[in-house]
């Protein structure tokens, strides 16, 4: 077996920042979970994927949706199958636990060895469900009333848990977590960014696509910015239709549509908004 690591220290397809860096050192340090917030698109659900492999640790992954509550996390007693096999006679019945379906934190806690745990969109959830998981993740344990049985953690796993800002987290919550923010990338840290993704990208087109990227990021009024992902995407459209640099910006240096910008701008407000000062700007000249 691999022995797993203690530190992170970035890995050769994923750019981290030495703040994150040392973020994710310093959960692993505290024992507390990680707790990363950033613009989607930013990385955070590839970090985990990313300090898993970097730590030789195996991966299990909890992605909440607005319906999801806390409790699918531990476990959930599955009562209609035990009431069919009941009527069907099935001698299963009479062990509860057959119907007892282990949830991704109950997995975790039974592992062998220690693994990374992501919590990923946990402002998806109902305001209550961070709470609802304050003392599990506090302290390694939980109880399954329905077995009479105390759950403890063979080994603590690293908890890395992801927001989007969509709401603020209880206090509570956020004193057990050790906090990152993912601020966006500067043009430098994107370009070595883009160079794990594209390494072979010509300097010169690079160059003009960012350029164009961040005048788009830069506009007032835009509802949805484009992400680093998306960045990523257009990069990789621009590269398989050969479009030359040139047609990325104008002699004049005003603002122009860039070619095959719906993977950048994803709804009609921000397509419009950005047409309007296109136009604005080619009635100045």
């Amino acid at each position: 077996m691999t022995k797993t690591k203690s530190r992170f220290d970035g890995s050769q397809s994923y750019v981290a920042t030495n703040d994150l860096k040392l973020a994710v050192n310093a959960a692993i340090q505290l024992q507390r979970p990680l707790l990363i917030k950033g613009e989607p698109g930013t990385g955070k659900t590839m970090l985990a994927e990313e300090v898993a492999a970097a730590l030789n640790m195996p991966l299990m992954q909890w992605h909440i949706k607005s319906t999801t509550k806390a409790q699918q996390g531990l476990y959930e007693y599955d009562a209609v199958s035990r009431l069919r096999d009941s009527q069907l006679g099935d001698e299963k019945v009479n062990d509860i636990r057959n119907y007892i379906v282990k949830g991704v934190l109950w997995q975790a806690f039974e592992a062998d060895e220690p693994v990374v745990l992501l919590i990923d969109e946990i402002d998806k959830a109902d305001i209550e469900f961070p709470n609802d998981l304050l003392r599990e993740i506090d302290r390694m344990e939980f109880y399954v009333y329905e077995t009479r049985e105390l759950i403890k953690a063979k080994h603590r796993p690293l908890v890395i848990i992801t927001s989007n800002n969509e709401k603020e987290l209880p206090d509570a919550f956020l004193r057990r977590c050790f906090f990152h923010y993912i601020s966006f990338p500067d043009a430098a840290t994107m370009q070595s960014i883009v160079d794990v993704h594209h390494p072979n990208i010509k300097q010169e087109l690079l160059e003009a696509a960012l350029k164009s990227f961040y005048q788009i990021r830069s506009l007032p009024g835009l509802k949805k910015k484009p992400s680093t992902s998306e960045l990523i995407d257009w990069l990789k459209l621009l590269l398989a239709e050969d479009i030359p640099a040139q047609a990325l910006y104008s002699d004049e240096e005003k603002i122009v549509i860039p070619p095959l910008h719906g993977a950048l701008l994803k709804n009609e407000q921000d397509i419009h908004l950005f047409e309007r000062l296109v136009m604005m700007n080619r009635n100045h000249r």
